[in-house]
């Protein structure tokens, strides 16, 4: 075993393909793998082997990194793979999959004898592109040495938060990460539709709120992608931050506590999807506040100007 492990990404959508192009950059020796194979392509220029079937992809490689939709696409996948995992490779499983599905992961790891993580991470596009990811890490001591060249490579910082990667500890400080992320990017919408109902110019809410403790850079930034009409390509998608706001009310469900605003920004992101921006930024849930959720000029239904 090299410094430099041979990892094969499970996945090239927004997130995977610049985590890929990252690993690539790191001098790692990268295969890649998506369903769709044109979102894979484009890295076999960054010097990534694209291949064919997850199987192929994982033959021969000492990691393998997991960034798909939800837990059950990482498990069919995984499943296509399994033919040529071998004993004793590291999986770092990346992919945002909730609680309940964590345990099924690393039984299918201990079945195929695979050193499993679960190592979820924080940040969207653009600090993906620039590997400035926090990854949130679990699992054994044994093996880190070939899992964290891969975790530095994408990430700025990594956080270890347990031994025992099937216990699902990094996945549930991301899961409480992400109901921040969302209750703030729904809240930056509100405000924005609210200016809107009430003929208020935004810009006289952010002069107000300026350096004291309301204000919040991440409002800003989302309120911007609105009001500049900046909302593709995605940095976070409507339809993948529903999925995760769904698991979010999910897991509350399950520790026996209720997550109303979860589950109110959970069905604004489904109505902005059905509105057909469901792969926009997450700031476009904005639009669901209107009955017809279009930017068309009619008014009430487009974002208030910003002066």
């Amino acid at each position: 075993m090299t410094d430099k492990p041979t990892v094969s990404v499970l996945g090239t959508g927004i997130m995977g393909a610049a985590m890929a192009r990252n690993l690539c950059r790191a001098g790692l020796q990268v295969r890649v793998w998506n369903r769709t194979r044109e979102k894979a392509e484009p890295l076999a220029a960054d010097g990534a082997r694209v291949a064919g079937s997850p199987a192929e992809a994982v033959e021969g490689s000492d990691v393998v990194l997991t960034m798909l939709y939800d837990g059950n696409t990482v498990l069919d996948v995984l499943r296509e793979a399994a033919p040529a995992l071998r004993p004793g490779t590291v999986w770092a499983q990346c992919t945002t999959v909730g609680t309940d599905l964590v345990a099924d992961l690393a039984a299918f790891a201990r079945e195929h004898g695979l050193v499993f993580y679960d190592a979820p991470v924080l940040g969207t596009r653009r600090p993906a592109e620039d590997g400035l990811l926090t990854v949130l890490a679990a699992g054994p001591e044994v093996g880190r040495e070939t899992v964290e060249p891969v975790f530095a490579a994408v990430g700025a910082k990594t956080m270890w938060t347990g031994t025992d990667g099937g216990a699902g500890s990094a996945s549930r400080l991301k899961l409480v990460t992400n109901s921040w992320v969302l209750a703030a990017t729904a809240a930056a919408g509100e405000v924005l539709a609210l200016s809107q109902a009430l003929g208020v110019d935004p810009q006289g809410f952010f002069d107000l709120i300026e350096g004291g403790p309301l204000d919040m850079g991440y409002l800003r930034a989302k309120a911007a992608l609105v009001l500049d009409g900046r909302l593709s390509p995605a940095s976070f998608a409507v339809a993948t931050a529903e999925k995760d706001a769904r698991l979010i009310v999910q897991a509350g469900e399950r520790g026996g506590v209720r997550l109303d605003v979860a589950a109110a920004t959970a069905e604004r992101l489904a109505r902005a999807a059905a509105q057909g921006h469901a792969d926009e930024d997450m700031a476009a849930a904005y639009f669901a506040s209107f009955d017809d959720g279009q930017q068309d000029g009619t008014p009430g239904r487009r974002p208030p100007a910003s002066t």
